[in-house]
């Protein structure tokens, strides 16, 4: 049995890419900071009978998400796809002309070297399988630069580098890299946003591969 790694797992996105990928057969390590919240959500998996586990890692901490997602392999089983969408903090989404260095740093130690660290941690594994998927959620401003959003606009157009590098690199190696844009809020009902359709959205990104961008709407409903 192979894993997926939900990276920032909570009660909206990753309860529904968890249940998704659950339903056809994996098991699921779930990471965040809070480790009543990740056994909780994992109670819950349990009862649609879906073998999940939390692990708490900061990753903002290299050193704590690359040992979460250690022990998630050792424990739950090797990871075959690594999913990547942990909220962004509200000092990230300040405008640009009050933005520090601090402030930037802590934004690209979030969206840039936290999936670094992250896949640095789950590659070798995959290239074992022979197989494996890499999933960047990121919002507009990934595509979008936007001067309110100067954290997010940096760090996550630096993201967005480094997953296309990773898609052309690692192709070759039956490893799919890919990265879904979400513009605005996620939002339950919406025909394109809710989370379970999300959640298909990104099952589809595993099963089907192809290009490495997908849009869950059009930029300018944003």
């Amino acid at each position: 049995m192979t894993t997926i790694a939900i990276v920032g797992a909570g009660a909206g996105l990753g309860a529904k890419i968890a249940q998704r990928f659950g339903r056809e057969g994996f098991d699921v390590a779930l990471i965040s900071r809070n480790q009543e919240r990740l056994d909780s959500l994992a109670g819950d998996l349990a009862t649609d009978g879906i073998r999940a586990k939390g692990f708490v890692a900061n990753v903002r901490d290299a050193t704590s998400l690359a040992s979460a997602l250690d022990r998630a392999g050792q424990e739950l089983g090797p990871v075959e796809v690594l999913e990547y969408s942990p909220l962004p903090q509200k000092e990230f989404l300040r405008p640009i002309l009050e933005t520090t260095p601090a402030d930037a740093a802590a934004a690209v130690e979030f969206s840039v070297l936290g999936p670094i660290a992250a896949v640095h941690q789950v590659l070798q594994g995959m290239r074992f399988l022979g197989r494996g998927t890499i999933l960047f959620v990121n919002g507009g401003s990934a595509v979008r630069p936007t001067a309110k959003y100067a954290g997010t606009s940096i760090s996550f157009a630096a993201e967005s580098a480094y997953g296309t590098m990773l898609h052309d690199s690692l192709r070759v190696e039956n490893i799919h890299v890919g990265q879904l844009i979400i513009p605005g809020a996620i939002s339950a009902g919406h025909p394109r946003k809710d989370p379970s359709i999300l959640a298909d959205t990104l099952w589809a990104m595993h099963a089907e591969r192809g290009d490495f961008r997908r849009f869950a709407d059009d930029m300018d409903a944003e």
